[in-house]
């Protein structure tokens, strides 16, 4: 038993190492709870085990990918040919923003030697960004989104928030923006460089979990909606909101959306613009909108 600790600190090294942030020898040691000649020992065992550690600036070491050559791997996890063609599949389904996708496929080219992961090297900075993000809101950190494109202000800069939830799919953060002092949504791809982690946050009390809708509609409530599409409504649904996917179901050969909305205006245009192939079903709140809508309408047409 006197190993164990030995083995633990190892693992502990290995995944501050392969981590989203860079840590010196010294603060290796510190963390820990071992010396800092004890952790280029373990740095030596990493290379000996074929690891690639690459040494960084101001004394800074990581680990870069998993061992070359280790078919054991595939004892791991294993799929057929065609079964991995399936998950493949799968994993092509997510939504392109869906920072998860990279590395799904990442970790399926090294086992399986999948070749489209060329396709998604260039969004390893946004499964980077998740991971520093997801510290930052666990330790409670303000954070810097480098050059961030925003598209209402129509304008690139950086941005110092307080992040505090993700949306689903990690397709955006909720954070509050300590600059305009709001909480806003802000999608993880359009960061432009690596997230910067910064101090304590400080407006805590003012933190207000946003939702975004499967019509990409934004808001800090939610309502029930249902709905019976037609094939063509169906259709036009999934090609326009994919995210939509999950709350549509096949009942006895007609297709029902049962989902959360944070407001009336996203489903409603929706439904208004394929109205001879949508039925709105238990929902008041959305047949008052319509009904206000063909108000506005017959108002205008006057």
């Amino acid at each position: 038993m006197a190993e164990q600790p030995k083995v633990e600190r190892l693992l502990r090294v290995m995944k501050l190492m392969s981590g989203a942030a860079n840590y010196t020898v010294e603060e290796l040691a510190n963390k820990v709870g071992t010396t800092y000649r004890t952790i280029y020992r373990y740095i030596d065992t990493f290379k000996e085990a074929g690891f690639v550690v690459e040494r960084r600036y101001n004394n800074t070491y990581r680990l870069l990918r998993m061992p070359v050559g280790h078919a054991d791997l595939k004892k791991l996890v294993y799929f057929s040919e065609e079964e991995a063609k399936i998950v493949a599949g799968l994993i092509e389904g997510l939504d392109a923003n869906n920072a998860f996708k990279a590395n799904l496929y990442e970790k399926m080219a090294i086992i399986y030697d999948m070749t489209k992961i060329d396709d998604y090297t260039d969004r390893k900075s946004i499964v980077t960004n998740i991971e520093t993000l997801s510290d930052a809101i666990e330790n409670h950190v303000q954070v810097k989104l480098v050059a961030y494109s925003s598209a209402n202000s129509n304008n690139i800069r950086d941005r110092i928030v307080e992040p505090y939830a993700f949306t689903k799919d990690h397709i955006d953060v909720c954070a509050y923006d300590v600059e305009d002092g709001k909480n806003k949504i802000f999608k993880i791809a359009r960061i432009g460089g690596l997230v910067e982690p910064l101090g304590d946050w400080e407006h805590e009390d003012e933190h207000e979990i946003k939702y975004v809708d499967v019509f990409r509609m934004v808001g800090s409530e939610q309502y029930p909606v249902k709905l019976e599409l037609g094939l063509r409504a169906k259709s036009l649904l999934l090609e326009e909101f994919p995210a939509a996917k999950n709350d549509l179901k096949e009942v006895d050969g007609k297709f029902i959306l049962d989902t959360m909305v944070t407001s009336m205006a996203g489903v409603g245009r929706f439904v208004i613009g394929l109205a001879s192939d949508v039925k709105i079903i238990d929902t008041p709140l959305l047949v008052d909108y319509v009904k206000d809508y063909q108000k506005n309408i017959d108002l205008l047409v006057k």
